[in-house]
């Protein structure tokens, strides 16, 4: 193969999320995959010295080089920020030092993306917490990205096989989650999903809505919602072309979008969409915000506190997050 042919690797700009939690060992060992490397070119936007030490308490064989020099056959590049003090570190433990690394991170990250200096971002888990001392006032990543890049509908979903899942409302007490189930929200979201998912997968999709009641209310015998705000928000979608049905019965729903029935499952709400993801696929589901104009996606779980310095963390997930990102990067490249 001369050097004009050598095949086109999407560049993955990965995170290392809070420092002080489980991100930096997930992503060196989900890295030591040498199936990854024949799919994506990695970045990992973190601190180099901080990787190095995990990277030698892990006994990783992975060899580094800083981005910007000269990378030698195999080495994976590091952009390094510096900005831990490493004897103030301490594993497992929020502070404001690591929660603005996590964000210096994540804002390096859409910096490279900008400048077309890498085709898709693969994120480490952050502490909410940690953001907020250091002064950030985001909930998670995917609020934050949408301010970094200017975007004003955006919405999670999860990826896990042939389920796909996308949520009608995030992080919100459930009383608050229910109020957020209109006709008019499910409207705008199944639109919404429609463009995105054949944006990233690049064909035309077959969209399920979730009911909100057990079994999606069985007639009316248990609450009305399906009959009132479902059911018209399918049907005006349906009159426009989106290939949408439901409401189904959200207890079934989600195992025959995992069987390949549907592509898209709109769930009602968190948690109804994340049990079933977490029990079909927990550590190899994958996060992805839709509704960005990058390619993000994320582990399944947060940094773990609790194990983190103890070098057992499953790096599954974070894995499956990065192929997926350039299995997403390369559809979009062909589109």
């Amino acid at each position: 193969m001369t050097s004009s042919e050598v095949k086109y690797l999407p560049r993955i700009g990965i995170t290392i999320g809070d420092p002080a939690g489980i991100g930096p060992e997930i992503v060196l060992n989900s890295l030591n995959d040498p199936g990854l490397l024949k799919i994506c070119e990695p970045i990992i936007i973190g601190d180099y010295f901080h990787l190095d030490y995990i990277a030698e308490e892990l006994g990783s064989s992975i060899n580094f080089s800083k981005y910007g020099d000269t990378v030698s056959e195999g080495s994976i590049q590091i952009l390094d920020l510096d900005n831990i003090e490493h004897e103030k570190l301490r594993f497992g433990e929020e502070s404001a030092m690591t929660g603005r690394a996590s964000a210096q991170y994540i804002e390096a990250a859409v910096d490279l993306w900008k400048t077309g200096k890498i085709d898709a971002i693969a994120t480490a888990p952050i502490s909410k917490n940690a953001l907020k001392l250091a002064g950030y006032n985001f909930p998670g990543h995917t609020e934050f990205l949408a301010e970094l890049t200017g975007t004003k509908e955006f919405a999670m979903s999860f990826f896990c096989g042939d389920l796909r899942v996308v949520l009608v409302s995030t992080h919100l007490p459930l009383r608050e989650a229910l109020e957020k189930v209109t006709k008019d929200e499910l409207v705008r979201l199944i639109r919404f999903s429609d463009r995105q998912f054949e944006r990233l997968l690049g064909r035309k999709v077959k969209i399920a809505v979730a009911g909100l009641n057990p079994h999606a209310s069985e007639g009316g015998m248990f609450g009305s919602e399906e009959a009132e705000r479902i059911a018209p928000a399918v049907e005006e979608c349906r009159s426009e072309g989106i290939d949408v049905s439901g409401p189904y019965s959200p207890d079934t729903i989600f195992l025959r979008g995992h069987k390949g029935e549907f592509d898209v499952v709109v769930a009602c709400y968190h948690d109804q969409a994340t049990i079933a993801v977490k029990s079909l696929a927990f550590g190899s589901a994958v996060n992805v915000t839709l509704g960005l104009p990058l390619i993000r996606t994320s582990v399944d779980h947060g940094t773990a506190f609790d194990i983190a310095g103890k070098f057992i963390a499953d790096a599954s997930s974070m894995a499956a997050a990065i192929k997926l990102a350039a299995e997403l990067a390369e559809v979009k490249k062909n589109a």
